[in-house]
Formats: C-alpha cells, structure tokens, sequence
C-alpha cells in the first residue's frame, strides 16, 4: 500500500470516529466511506483533454444538501438563519386598552386637547388604516378622519371595495398637537405601546400607513414616505403599505394618482388572499 493510500486510509478512520461521536450527540450524518474501498488497489481513470476552442463542462459540486430557494444551504446544526418574527395574539379587549389609557396625562398633549381620539372601526377587520394624531375636527368629534383629509380617505376606502366601517381607523397619537404639527418623539412613544396592542388584538392583514409619522413609528423606519410608499414592507408578519396622508393629497393633488397605484397592490393583495383562502 503506497503512502498516499495510508494518509487517506488514517483520514477515512477519524472521519468515522469523528461520525460515531456526531451520531452519540443525536445529530444526523451521512454516511462515510467505508475504509476497505482504500485497501483495494485504485483504478487509475484518464480524463480526455478536451481539444483547443472547446468549452469545458460545467460542474456543479456535491454538497450532499440541495439549496434552498434563495441559495441558503442548511447546515449541520439546520437552518442557521433566525425565524421572521410573528405577532403574538392578543386576547385583551379594546375597553380595557381604552380603561388604561384613561384620561391620559402622560405627555404635554393632554394640556390642550379637547377629547382622547380612539382608533374605530371594524375589530376583525382586514385592513387597518394608521395616520399621524387627531386634527381640530377629530379633536372636537373624538373620532379619526372625519374632518376634510378623514373625508377623503373615506373615498379612498370605497374605490378599493370597502365601506368605511369594515376597516379600522387610528393615528399614532390620540390627542392634538397644538396646530396640527406632528407629534414629537416622545409624544408618539407615550401613545404608540397602545396602537400596538390594538393591532394584536386585531390581527389585520395589511396596515396601510398613512405619512412620515405612522411609517416611522410603526417600523421605526429612519427613510421618508416618498423612498418608501408603494412597496409592502413587514410588521410581525403583517403586510405594510405605506402611503401619503390624506392632508397632504389636499394640499399636493398631483400625488393622488400614485396614492391611488399604492392602494390599488393592496385591494389586489387582499384579493389573492380572500382566493386562496
């Protein structure tokens, strides 16, 4: 036996020392070569030399593993990549989320406001719409969008199929700022741990963000609206479009027709999924 056949031989002995120690530790290998091919005497193989111009074949190597869509490869121990993070349900109710938030002093909003401004709406709906904070008319109300924006984005739900009350209807925040103005950082984090617990409760199927303030909040995105609209993103699961709000639409109606091909991929979104299901 030459020496090269010997190296070999040693190598084929650990591997299978090395298996045995793999399997006692209940991880599945395949199986080694056994070490008495090696002892055989090894056939000597020509490969023909392909002739000058001529394209060499294509190899693909043996990984013992097939691919997985995307190109990742399982490894010993699995799929090494962390699993996408789902949002848990939630069983509380709405009354109670209301009872906690009282009548909220938590931050500097509430020297102010008039009313709190709840999220309303269908509570098994499909479709969730999440804006930024009350404004004078929601404030007066102590209902979201019924002021001109709220009245327009009543016509956005009905050219998707949707009446009004079959979708759910928020904001960030549920007092108003002093002059419209967006909440501040700390303002939307006083409010935003209750939106959470309404979409856990709700469990809709696409969240469509209207403006900067709800997609930043939502995601914690750091890009604005006009980088980020039309394209689905992901909360926990959930399917997120951000859009432009309704009050910047009245004030800049040439963004109505890209406001309109947002809302349009999710009436087809909720489409295939009402087909499929």
């Amino acid at each position: 036996m030459s020496s090269n056949q010997e190296d070999l031989l040693q190598l084929i002995r650990d591997t299978q020392n090395y298996v045995s120690h793999l399997q006692q530790l209940g991880i599945d290998v395949v199986e080694v070569a056994s070490a008495s091919v090696i002892e055989r005497p090894l056939k000597q193989s020509t490969v023909p030399i392909p002739k000058q111009g001529t394209a060499r074949p294509q190899t693909t190597p043996v990984t013992g593993v097939p691919p997985k869509a995307g190109g990742t490869v399982d490894t010993l121990f699995g799929d090494m990549a962390s699993p996408a993070e789902r949002l848990c349900a939630s069983t509380e109710s709405f009354e109670s989320i209301h009872q906690d938030i009282g009548d909220c002093t938590r931050c500097p909003l509430h020297l102010k406001r008039t009313n709190v401004v709840h999220t309303e709406g269908n509570r098994k709906a499909r479709l969730m719409f999440v804006g930024e904070a009350p404004g004078a008319d929601e404030d007066i109300q102590a209902r979201p969008f019924v002021g001109r924006a709220g009245q327009l984005l009543t016509k956005i739900i009905e050219a998707i199929g949707f009446k009004r009350e079959e979708v759910l209807i928020g904001n960030v925040n549920r007092c108003r700022p002093p002059g419209n103005r967006p909440p501040t950082l700390e303002e939307a984090s006083m409010c935003k741990p209750f939106l959470l617990r309404e979409i856990a409760i709700v469990q809709p199927e696409v969240i469509v963000t209207l403006g900067n303030t709800a997609i930043q909040n939502l995601l914690g995105a750091r890009q604005g609206i006009t980088k980020l609209r039309g394209k689905f993103q992901d909360y926990k699961g959930i399917q997120v479009m951000p859009t432009y709000h309704p009050a910047y639409l009245l004030r800049d109606p040439s963004k109505k027709r890209e406001t309109w091909e947002d809302l349009k991929r999710v009436r087809d979104y909720l489409d295939s999924k009402k087909t499929s299901s």
